[in-house]
């Protein structure tokens, strides 16, 4: 079975060689309807929309930092952080009680929708999260949406 050029098992897809995204970093992959952003960090592979579910700034552009000990990505528009393994929202809060102020990271929950991400015989696969229930990025996956980007991107590119 195919699926945009991927050769599919059910929900598994392969989405190219170790080799190959270990040295890109970052790969954006078109998988059915979900565009799904692919990172390799530190050892580790993520796999998340790469539309942030803020406002749909592309993620693929974001830095990756650690906050509280949590490797998250920074989108590049509102500089929102999103857990790379999670998908949380991250924000810092401070208790006004307290007479010195001190900032802790605190979530705001799922907000990003994670995919699955495995490596076999030096090829990488990706399994797409289909949990039920909404996720906050799966708007910016929307027909709708995407119509919408598109045309706009087209006007700017005239």
């Amino acid at each position: 079975m195919s699926l945009d050029g991927f050769s599919a098992s059910r929900h598994t897809l392969f989405i190219g060689k170790k080799e190959n995204i270990i040295q890109a970093r970052r790969v954006v992959k078109s998988v059915g309807e979900r565009d799904v952003l692919v990172i390799y960090h530190q050892g580790d592979f993520y796999a998340i929309d790469v539309r942030c579910y803020h406002s749909g700034g592309p993620l693929q552009e974001g830095d990756i930092e650690d906050f509280d000990g949590r490797t998250c990505i920074v989108c590049p528009w509102h500089k929102y952080k999103i857990t790379l393994a999670e998908g949380e929202g991250l924000y810092q809060a401070v208790d006004p009680s307290v007479k010195a102020l001190k900032p802790t990271w605190c979530s705001k929950g799922i907000k990003q929708r994670v995919h699955t991400v495995t490596v076999s015989n030096e090829d990488v696969f990706l399994t797409l999260n289909d949990s039920p229930g909404p996720i906050d990025s799966d708007y910016y996956q929307t027909e709708k949406y995407r119509n919408t980007f598109l045309k706009e991107g087209q006007k700017k590119t005239k």
